[in-house]
């Protein structure tokens, strides 16, 4: 959910190509997942540097790679408790030999 003062930006034709591009180049998969060895779809090109009013103006802010990273919901709302209220634990990875395992109980945290 955008803040008011993004809503324009997050509309733009720069940002829509931005995000489709990166989103492609990192393969579709949350990046944050990929250094856990956890293979988990992406769904949410994040600004690593939140955007701010001050900064909304600054495309290497705004649409710069090194600002981006595709992130699951999960991973989200890790990065925003303040908008989620709660952080879902990662419940499922894959152990050395590649086999999927529950990491857990369901309990959120």
């Amino acid at each position: 959910m955008a803040r008011a003062f993004a809503e324009r930006f997050y509309r733009s034709k720069a940002w829509r190509r931005t995000r489709k591009a990166y989103f492609e180049s990192v393969h579709g998969l949350c990046e944050r997942c990929r250094e856990r060895g956890v293979v988990r779809a992406g769904e949410i090109v994040h600004h690593k540097i939140h955007l701010t009013p001050q900064n909304i103006g600054d495309p290497s802010i705004t649409l710069g790679y090194t600002n981006l990273e595709l992130v699951c919901r999960d991973c989200h709302a890790q990065e925003h408790p303040e908008i989620y209220g709660r952080v879902v634990e990662q419940r499922v990875a894959f152990d050395e030999n590649g086999n999927l395992v529950r990491k857990g109980c369901d309990e959120v945290r």
